[in-house]
C-alpha cells in the first residue's frame, strides 16, 4: 500500500504542474476577457490554490506513506481524501458535458485517463484507511 500512496503523490504533484498550462491551452486570456476584472483574478487565484493543495496532497503522500496507512490519524486523513476523490470522480461524469470530449480524440482520451485516476486514487486512499498493509 506505500507504493501505491508514493505513486499517488507522485501523481498528484504532476497533475498539480499541469494546472500551469490551463491558461495558455484553455486560452483564458481570450475566454476570460468577457468577464468582469474579479472573475477574471479569481479563476487564477483558484487555479493557483487547487494546484498548490494537490502538489501539497502529493507532497504528503511521499513523506508520510506510512503514517497514512498506519495511525489513527494517517487513516483518517486517507479517508477523507477517498471521499474527497470520489467526489471529484462523480463530477468527471455528472459536471463535465460530453461535449467538451465526444467526437474528440484527445480529449476523449484525458476524460477516460481521468476517470482511471480519480478511480485510482479513491481507492488508493480508501484501501489506505481501512488496512494497516505497508
Amino acid at each position: 500500500m506505500q507504493l501505491h500512496i508514493e505513486i499517488t503523490g507522485m501523481l498528484l504533484m504532476l497533475l498539480a504542474l499541469i494546472h500551469f498550462v490551463f491558461p495558455g491551452y484553455f486560452k483564458w486570456k481570450t475566454e476570460l476577457n468577457t468577464v468582469s476584472h474579479i472573475n477574471r483574478q479569481m479563476m487564477y487565484v483558484h487555479t493557483f490554490f487547487i494546484a498548490l493543495i494537490v502538489f501539497l496532497i502529493g507532497v504528503l503522500c511521499l513523506t508520510s506513506a506510512i503514517e497514512l496507512t498506519t495511525t489513527s490519524f494517517g487513516k483518517k486523513i486517507s479517508f477523507g481524501l477517498g471521499l474527497f476523490l470520489t467526489i471529484r470522480l462523480i463530477f468527471q461524469f455528472l459536471v463535465y458535458s460530453s461535449s467538451h470530449w465526444k467526437g474528440k480524440r484527445f480529449e476523449t482520451i484525458i476524460h477516460i485517463v481521468f476517470i482511471f485516476l480519480w478511480t485510482y486514487f479513491s481507492c488508493v486512499f480508501f484501501v489506505a484507511s481501512q488496512s494497516d498493509i505497508s
